[in-house]
């Protein structure tokens, strides 16, 4: 869902301040860890073959997680700014004739967060675009040469941007699996249900006043004995967790929380590292550390993305070690 723009990386880092936080303050260091991780204090990057590329996605993954823990303001002001530039916008959207239904979604979702106007984005209509990618049965899909990539997540977050489209809603909730679950793929066959779809879709169908009692049963039934969630090709993880804890409530989503706090990097940890969430119990990794970290904030605060909105002071909170 998320495509990596090539484009290159040109500007002096921006000198930041980072802001002392109590430790137990999981949420806020969290973020604060993530912030510094900025590319000149306004997006993310994404290392593919010993080339760094700004990753749009994961730059609005982290604008989700500042709105969500209420601290880093100035970043995600500088993130969004980032994100209307024409040439960033553009790419992210599809150029020539490319129009990607997810990136239009998301971005979208992205601009209410931050208090901007999704019909006139750095001079661009998302939702009409979003509108215009969307196929008589209700799927919103990619107008593109390389393929059709739309899967359950750029359904869930065209829900979330429309905040209220019942053919899209129906299409979506008629792609359950027999267990209870959703699919990533809405071709598969047989239908096969996985935790991060399902969250995703909960948290959308609820928007839209749909129920999903049966998807939430499913998803408690892959808590495992550590109180994480697994993703589809292995263990507990971060990012499957922080998913899942956006949607949950009572023991499962404090257990999940739990398990979320248990992967932060601590002050025995390396100091540039302290305050990150491991993707898992194997330790740190820089590589997967911000998208886990991202995805773990709003489960720790169970955000909200119909909700969500940006707010709070600026700075990059840090463990107080």
């Amino acid at each position: 869902m998320q495509k990596l723009i090539l484009a290159a990386v040109i500007g002096a880092s921006l000198v930041t301040t980072a802001v002392p936080a109590q430790a137990g303050t999981t949420h806020r260091t969290a973020a604060g860890w993530l912030a510094r991780q900025m590319a000149d204090g306004e997006r993310l990057e994404t290392e593919f073959g010993g080339v760094k590329y700004p990753d749009h996605g994961l730059t609005i993954d982290a604008i989700f997680a500042f709105a969500a823990a209420k601290v880093a303001d100035d970043y995600s002001d500088r993130a969004i700014a980032w994100l209307a530039k024409p040439e960033n916008k553009d790419a992210y959207l599809g150029i020539g004739g490319e129009a990607y239904a997810g990136a239009h979604a998301k971005l979208a979702v992205a601009a209410r967060v931050k208090g901007k106007n999704p019909k006139d984005f750095g001079g661009t209509d998302l939702i009409a675009g979003l509108k215009a990618l969307q196929a008589p049965s209700g799927r919103f899909s990619d107008r593109s040469q390389f393929g059709d990539f739309s899967n359950a997540f750029t359904q869930s977050y065209a829900l979330l941007a429309l905040q209220k489209d019942t053919r899209g809603a129906d299409y979506l909730a008629n792609s359950q699996c027999p267990d209870g679950g959703f699919p990533v793929t809405f071709e598969a066959s047989p239908c096969v249900s996985d935790v991060d779809a399902t969250a995703i879709v909960v948290q959308a169908l609820r928007a839209q006043g749909r129920p999903t009692g049966n998807a939430v049963t499913w998803l408690k039934s892959k808590q495992q004995a550590d109180g994480g969630f697994p993703s589809a090709q292995g263990g507990s993880n971060a990012n499957s967790t922080g998913l899942a804890a956006q949607v949950l409530s009572g023991t499962p989503a404090a257990r999940a929380r739990g398990y979320l706090k248990s992967l932060q990097v601590g002050c025995t940890g390396q100091e540039a590292d302290r305050g990150a969430i491991a993707f898992d119990a194997s330790g740190f990794t820089k590589a997967n550390a911000p998208r886990a970290t991202a995805q773990a904030v709003l489960g720790l605060t169970r955000a909200n993305l119909a909700t969500l909105r940006s707010g709070g002071p600026d700075g990059a909170p840090q463990l107080a070690c």
